[in-house]
């Protein structure tokens, strides 16, 4: 009796375990939509971790980048896809924390619409200008603006985006005033300044960096409150402008809904990726350092950064577009 009952449960169970195996995640490609163009600092980063990814995961990892709007197209996009872990999106302070505070209506809500799923590096920002303009310090910049009232250019990548935000705070500590040029994205807004089309951005370090060393932009100043080890011999805004202090991070957050299981595993990879020696030497170069905070961190520094972003539009009399 017992062996003729066996059988057939036994069958039940080879029959189940493929299912179960091909259930497991991940059993397909991973997306990574970025919503910069290709050479932004979340791009750059992500393609660095993803050969580990593939390596871990056994499965591809797409880099998809989506431009537009200071980011905001490549979030919703992010939003409305299904939560099942194959979507990651990059996320940093402008478009998560800070438009919502800036926008008067975005398609995507940064803190109900996604669930944090690992902060992996944080950055400064600095000012950079084409190296042809004659000035060669933030105060004589400052000066020019005060004397030439919406002469100066400054780029951003988009109105209410993090860099604008940056170039807000200094004009009014600094009480000058600018033209704004918005574009898609960092290697644009460096294109035209090299270009001589614009004068100036505030953009973070990760992208200026390689323009840097190479004499194609000028740095003037960097948004920490302290000198950065990069660039030791630059000062930083606050030397001019006391309490000045414009920092951001870079993450990666998932659609709504996706299973905490997945999110605790991709984590845990995605802060194994970063930790790598090359990787985060790469990122080390650029500016970027490298963090491996839980998801639960991470869900504190959004909810944390978006009070305290909220009180500074304010406080600057940004109004909302």
């Amino acid at each position: 009796m017992h062996r003729l009952i066996a059988l057939p449960v036994l069958a039940i169970t080879l029959a189940i375990a493929p299912t179960l195996h091909a259930q497991q995640f991940p059993s397909k490609p991973i997306r990574i939509i970025i919503p910069f163009p290709p050479g932004d600092s979340l791009d750059t980063m992500s393609r660095l971790i993803a050969p580990t990814l593939l390596a871990r995961l056994g499965q591809n990892i797409v880099v998809d980048n989506r431009t537009g709007a200071a980011g905001q197209l490549g979030l919703e996009l992010g939003a409305r896809a299904t939560p099942d872990g194959y979507t990651l999106v990059g996320g940093q302070g402008g478009n998560l924390v800070l438009q919502p505070h800036t926008y008067k209506k975005l398609p995507y809500d940064p803190l109900k619409d996604f669930v944090p799923v690992a902060l992996s590096t944080t950055n400064f920002l600095a000012l950079a200008i084409n190296p042809k303009l004659p000035f060669k310090s933030l105060t004589e910049l400052i000066a020019y603006g005060k004397a030439n009232p919406g002469k100066l250019s400054f780029a951003s990548n988009g109105e209410g985006g993090f860099p604008h935000i940056g170039a807000e705070m200094l004009r009014v500590a600094a009480g000058f005033s600018y033209l704004h040029v918005p574009y898609k994205g960092g290697v644009q807004i460096l294109t035209e300044i090299m270009g001589g089309r614009v004068d100036a951005t505030i953009l973070g370090i990760g992208a200026l960096t390689p323009f840097i060393r190479a004499g194609r932009v000028r740095l003037l100043a960097v948004t920490s409150p302290a000198r950065a080890e990069l660039f030791p011999e630059t000062p930083t805004i606050a030397e001019v402008l006391p309490g000045y202090d414009f920092r951001g991070w870079f993450g990666y957050v998932a659609p709504a809904g996706t299973p905490p299981k997945v999110v605790a595993l991709l984590n845990q990879e995605i802060n194994r990726a970063m930790m790598m020696p090359d990787v985060k030497e790469k990122l080390g170069a650029i500016g970027l350092t490298v963090v491996a905070e839980s998801p639960e961190s991470f869900a504190k520094t959004l909810r944390s950064d978006y009070e305290k972003y909220g009180n500074l539009i304010r406080a600057i009399g940004f109004q909302p577009q």
